[in-house]
């Protein structure tokens, strides 16, 4: 019995060996490379994977597609069935690092972003697809319309390359969007220096509470008192009527420091 796509995890299989040859290019393994993909739906990537001899762990939170993969009797595969958000990552990848190569959910796509930065210490290089609009973000430049809270994440602690464009024919059944494959490689540390995480992560995020307002109303909105706030972009020099989408990674961490500090 054929395998049906489930609109409820967001299925839709990559076949284009096209494409899938530009992600083997840039994962870039070796037989002593151990690798992780995250929702390997029919396995047309996982059987290019397992054909570079890595050692390749497999989640999936589908039963039908985990017992299918299961066909493959690969001593170089290992698979989880279960939801990769409620997942113990660190007990799941105790031997890093490791390489995460996959088509994502598009459904859940930028919640696993988030789980990579909390675990990012885990892995060596991420090659990833998403659907478009999420790649654009993800790459997106200070002032203009896609760049938010994942591009001001992400670049703080990744080098963001495209790969490669993706039409929804390459996929079964097609998805109504294009997609695209990003390369994110880690950096030795932060981009610019942090003082505190938690702190900068919880800035990013107010700044783009209401994209519409001024960076001192969306910090206002976040719950930062007027004090603060004006103290803060006083001290950095940052003119309150600017939104938050024209700060650049620099100016974040600095703005971070100074509430840290």
């Amino acid at each position: 019995m054929p395998i049906r796509p489930k609109k409820k995890f967001g299925q839709n299989f990559l076949q284009n060996e096209h494409v899938i040859d530009r992600i083997l290019a840039v994962a870039d393994l070796s037989e002593n490379d151990r690798v992780v993909e995250i929702g390997p739906g029919l396995g047309a990537l996982t059987d290019r994977l397992l054909g570079t001899g890595a050692h390749l762990l497999a989640v999936e939170v589908d039963h039908d597609l985990a017992a299918l993969l299961t066909e493959r009797d690969d001593p170089n595969l290992k698979i989880t069935t279960g939801d990769v958000l409620k997942l113990d990552w660190a007990a799941l990848l105790p031997e890093p690092p490791y390489k995460l190569v996959a088509n994502l959910p598009y459904n859940i796509s930028s919640q696993i972003l988030f789980k990579i930065l909390d675990h990012r210490g885990l892995f060596s290089r991420l090659v990833l697809m998403f659907q478009k609009e999420v790649g654009d973000r993800l790459a997106a430049v200070p002032a203009t319309r896609d760049y938010g809270i994942l591009s001001v994440l992400m670049q703080t602690w990744y080098d963001v390359k495209r790969v490669v464009r993706v039409s929804p024919g390459s996929f079964y059944p097609p998805p109504k969007v294009e997609s695209v494959v990003l390369q994110f490689d880690p950096l030795s540390e932060s981009r610019f220096t942090i003082h505190n995480e938690r702190v900068y992560r919880t800035l990013v995020r107010g700044a783009f509470t209401q994209r519409r307002k001024t960076i001192r109303n969306s910090l206002l909105a976040s719950g930062w008192s007027a004090e603060t706030i004006d103290r803060m972009l006083s001290a950095n020099d940052i003119d309150p009527k600017r939104r938050g989408e024209t700060l650049t990674l620099r100016e974040f961490a600095e703005l971070s420091n100074f509430l840290t500090d």
